[in-house]
């Protein structure tokens, strides 16, 4: 199934959208810039889709829909956002088409002019704050806290399959609250829950921090973040939850009555992670075989390949098998019994290796008189010889090694390619030879940021939470710093 798959060292971003297509987890579409998501690749959306709204309910947010279509209007509102999302956007001018005068075709009908052109969605805060006007009058609304599982559109040029297309889907969160400090909290409650999620879920390490003026969400007055590295050295922007202070309530009117009696702006924030979550989990753990899947976000955890030369020895191992299946799935395990007869065992087990199927089970007429399974993990490509008794507990542990396998894999990645540098050579050097992460200090100008990135491609990732003060001079300009912060090339 691999055959003319392209190593990483080969050409690692030839590897990796071979990898998506060949694997069924996306392709791209008549739409220039737009994918289509498979029904491999939507189910494993669908477990982080289903793993993060619990999380998001479990601490008070409820789901809710709004417009994909923007009043123009409303962009105008807040200065700063617009500005930022202004290259992106994607506009609709008219309501209807009408067949062309000679026949041949159809054009658009100029007499159904929209009074108003409407903005597909890049990000919703706009058209949530103009509701929030409507819900929001005394401090007894508050706090508000919603989250929506939507698509949306920012008009890309240059595009690669989940990590950057003109429309993608994810989730954004927004919250209303009566006072700053509260805001504040949400909107780091949201990043430490982002970041529990990549870990624990994705198997993936990430840096939390803060970004800079010149990085941060538009209309925000500070983003939080998490970082990954990715196997090639370059970082990747795994979610944002921004603290957006009063600007949107200021832009849409929202005011509340206080406890005191007094009108007060609402303070808001917005969050989010998007289908770009699929591109990481992708680059940052699959080899060369093709896709490496963490068991936690794996759609069949188990795959169960019957061995056998008759019908006759079919019958007696499946009975077995599913036997297993069934003490599996009792464990919460999914399980795929493969009887499929139209491919032989090894095609099967290249199939299910190709596709990061976590562990692969053999079983034949030898192992029934033995009372044997043969066990391969996906991670290590290691085989081991089971026992069947006990085996849904043996299985349910392996799982949970692999699943830590993979994070201690991607962690050691991490710290292997992070490095300090003191010199503006130093930096160009590690920056070129082998990328990753690199401490180093900034005179915490955005002029210098700017130069940086001209020079380099690099930019500043972010601020590292509880980042450790030092004395320095800023790698480029040589002025006073009091710490490093992290910068990388990035997707």
């Amino acid at each position: 199934m691999a055959k003319d798959f392209p190593t990483r060292e080969e050409n690692y971003s030839q590897w990796y959208n071979d990898l998506v297509i060949k694997a069924g987890l996306a392709e791209n579409s008549a739409v220039r810039g737009c994918m289509v998501i498979k029904p491999y690749g939507f189910a494993i959306w669908e477990k982080m889709q289903a793993a993060l709204d619990k999380m998001f309910k479990e601490t008070g947010h409820q789901n809710a829909y709004f417009p994909i279509f923007i009043p123009k209007s409303f962009f105008s509102k807040e200065a700063s956002h617009v500005e930022g999302f202004a290259k992106e956007c994607a506009v609709v001018t008219h309501y209807r088409l009408k067949n062309s005068p000679d026949g041949k075709g159809i054009v658009v009908d100029e007499t159904a002019k929209l009074e108003e052109e409407l903005i597909v969605r890049p990000t919703s805060e706009t058209i949530i704050w103009d509701s929030y006007r409507n819900w929001i009058q005394s401090y007894r609304d508050l706090p508000i806290l919603i989250n929506q599982w939507a698509n949306v559109v920012r008009w890309e040029m240059r595009t690669r399959l989940f990590l950057r297309t003109a429309e993608f889907l994810w989730q954004e969160g927004h919250t209303a609250h009566a006072t700053q400090k509260e805001a504040i909290e949400e909107a780091e409650r949201m990043l430490d829950i982002y970041a529990y999620f990549v870990e624990n879920w994705m198997a993936l390490p990430v840096i939390k921090g803060i970004k800079t003026p010149n990085e941060r969400f538009a209309g925000a007055l500070e983003t939080y973040c998490i970082e990954a590295l990715m196997q090639d050295g370059k970082a990747l922007q795994a979610g944002t939850s921004h603290f957006l202070g009063q600007n949107f309530a200021k832009a849409f009117d929202v005011k509340f009555a206080t406890k005191e009696g007094t009108m007060e702006y609402v303070w808001a924030t917005s969050w989010g992670v998007s289908t770009r979550l699929m591109g990481a989990l992708v680059m940052a753990h699959s080899d060369d075989k093709g896709l490496v899947l963490p068991p936690m976000l794996a759609p069949i955890q188990v795959v169960i390949i019957p061995i056998y030369k008759t019908t006759e020895q079919l019958s007696i191992v499946t009975e077995t098998a599913l036997v297993i299946k069934n003490a599996l799935e009792n464990k919460g395990i999914t399980v795929k019994y493969d009887d499929d007869d139209n491919q032989k065992p090894g095609r099967k087990f290249n199939e299910y290796e190709f596709k990061g199927i976590p562990v692969r089970i053999a079983i034949g007429p030898r192992d029934i008189e033995q009372g044997t399974l043969e066990v391969a993990r996906r991670d290590t490509l290691e085989k081991y010889t089971y026992h069947q008794i006990d085996i849904e507990n043996k299985i349910e542990n392996l799982l949970k090694q692999i699943q830590e396998n993979i994070y201690k894999k991607a962690l050691a990645y991490r710290e292997e390619q992070t490095r300090s540098a003191d010199t503006w050579e130093e930096f160009k050097s590690l920056l070129n030879e082998k990328g990753g992460f690199i401490y180093a200090h900034w005179d915490g100008t955005s002029e210098t940021e700017e130069k940086i990135k001209e020079e380099t491609k690099a930019t500043i990732r972010c601020i590292p939470i509880g980042n450790k003060l030092e004395e320095g001079k800023c790698i480029l300009t040589g002025k006073p710093s009091k710490q490093r912060v992290i910068f990388a090339k990035a997707y």
